[in-house]
């Protein structure tokens, strides 16, 4: 993508700030986030940063080219703490989506990229197309999957280009830009961090739950690759393979040459609201536009443990 004018909502968040200053080279690149999850100080001096919500009337769309919708509560737990954390992520995921793509739209705007989640696949050790039936076991996953819907409105009635990504495990480190997250960061963050300060990882339950963990620069070229082939539909962004929370902690262990050993607790979360697995089948969107992720899971590790050497 080249000389475009594009709007990223949740710009200063993990992936979109990595979004916003990778497009940022090339392109007019504005970022808006309310900084309930992101922070400015992610993003590169090249990208225009509006501190706004997507729930607001006067979003930054004039001239816009691309919208990269990625603003969202996104944690399962924001959702489902309180009943004001229900309304608010209703509000934000399904409201602020439509909201910032009208504005968009009347302002000119005909491609449109955002994010969905694999976990409304359910429990899945095996890889999941995106035909296959889904559904909502939380708020969170009921949230994006009228998201997806409203996509498909956008697409239907205003002959818009509208891609939503399925995102596996998106992941990099508390070295990039995903360090303001904190207890919201990928567990493989959360597990190398405290296996380099010599602390014992915990794990819920036996550790047997797997997860497709990509790494966000994969999941920035899909994006990318989404808009420039103005896609419309449903794509999975993941890597075809998944590994358990024990077989990472075990993997962090021999990159930071650590022998501590991970405590295990009984799991907090429901069973019926907790994902056991996930595994993306990538093939529609490799067929679409020649994606595949490039960094394998022991390159990625390697790269989030580097910052403790």
């Amino acid at each position: 993508m080249q000389g475009k004018r594009v709007l990223v909502t949740g710009g200063a968040g993990f992936i979109g700030s990595n979004l916003a200053n990778a497009l940022a080279a090339d392109n007019e690149v504005l970022a808006v986030d309310d900084c309930y999850l992101g922070t400015p100080a992610n993003l590169d001096d090249s990208v225009e940063f509006h501190e706004t919500s997507v729930l607001d009337d006067d979003l930054p769309t004039d001239g816009v080219d691309v919208l990269y919708h990625l603003a969202a509560l996104s944690s399962l737990t924001m959702h489902e703490e309180s009943i004001a954390g229900l309304r608010r992520g209703a509000r934000v995921n399904v409201e602020g989506f439509a909201n910032a793509v009208e504005q968009a739209r009347q302002d000119g705007c005909e491609t449109v990229v955002y994010a969905s989640t694999s976990s409304i696949y359910g429990d899945r050790f095996e890889p999941s197309p995106e035909e296959m039936d889904v559904e909502a076991r939380t708020g969170y996953e009921a949230s994006k999957l009228a998201r997806e819907r409203y996509g498909e409105y956008f697409a239907n009635a205003h002959e818009m280009s509208v891609a939503g990504m399925r995102f596996f495990s998106v992941y990099q480190g508390y070295g990039g830009s995903e360090g303001h997250k904190g207890e919201y960061a990928n567990i493989i963050s959360q597990f190398a961090d405290d296996v380099a300060s010599g602390e014992s990882p915990v794990i819920y339950g036996d550790g047997t739950h797997a997860r497709d963990f990509t790494h966000v620069d994969d999941i920035v070229r899909g994006l990318e690759l989404a808009a420039d082939h103005e896609l419309t539909g449903i794509y999975n962004l993941g890597t075809g393979e998944a590994y358990t929370a024990n077989e990472v902690v075990e993997l962090l262990k021999a990159e930071l040459d650590s022998d501590v050993e991970p405590e295990h607790v009984e799991n907090p979360i429901d069973d019926d609201m907790f994902v056991q697995g996930t595994m993306a089948d990538p093939t529609k969107m490799w067929e679409a536009t020649g994606w595949e992720p490039e960094i394998s899971f022991e390159e990625g590790i390697a790269e989030v443990c580097a910052q403790y050497e």
